[in-house]
């Protein structure tokens, strides 16, 4: 699979953050190419990048789309306000990803104020971060307007009854891959 976008930090937690999200969550082993959200998607917590590599991958604006590896955290903004996740995170590689529900995930932040700030800093780097990837885009004058349309509820890709291969089926998106994405 072709590499998306760059190698980012700002969802890295510290060890302890890592500790306490993995000790609430459910592991899950996730194919190349496998969603763990989609845009639109209903929320269902936060994920866990415990080993592989997942790019959040951002609906026409691929300049944004970045990979994060093992102790990132992603769904965050999703998970705080209860809205619909607006990325989509799709493994690169074999991964390992742990899940912890929405209401376990704002009760442990609810119950640490240490992790909540934690958690709110990895917020402000990212939205630091898309202010200044956007401002650049703007300076460099490639500013596109494109509209952007609602995704549609994907659908399991292949079937047997298709004569298709059948993927594998995720716990979180039933095997769905990010079909906007050009593969290598």
């Amino acid at each position: 699979m072709q590499r998306v976008g760059k190698v980012s930090k700002t969802l890295k937690g510290s060890a302890a953050f890592c500790q306490c999200l993995a000790a609430g969550s459910s592991t899950s082993h996730v194919a190349s190419g496998c969603c763990l959200f989609e845009v639109g998607n209903s929320n269902t917590g936060v994920f866990l990048v415990r080993r592989g590599k997942v790019a959040l991958l951002v609906e026409g604006l691929p300049n944004l789309d970045r990979v994060f590896s093992a102790g990132s955290a992603l769904g965050l903004p999703s998970t705080f306000t209860g809205n619909p996740y607006c990325l989509t995170a799709q493994a690169l590689v074999d991964s390992e990803v742990g899940h912890v529900p929405r209401e376990d995930f704002l009760e442990l932040m609810r119950q640490d104020p240490t992790l909540c700030r934690e958690a709110t800093e990895m917020l402000t780097r990212e939205i630091s971060f898309i202010q200044a990837a956007l401002a650049q885009r703007k300076r460099q004058g490639t500013r596109q307007e494109s509209p952007v349309s609602p995704v549609a509820t994907p659908q399991l890709v292949g079937s047997p009854s298709a004569g298709g291969p059948q993927r594998l089926q995720h716990p979180w998106t039933n095997g769905r891959r990010h079909k906007d994405r050009p593969r290598a």
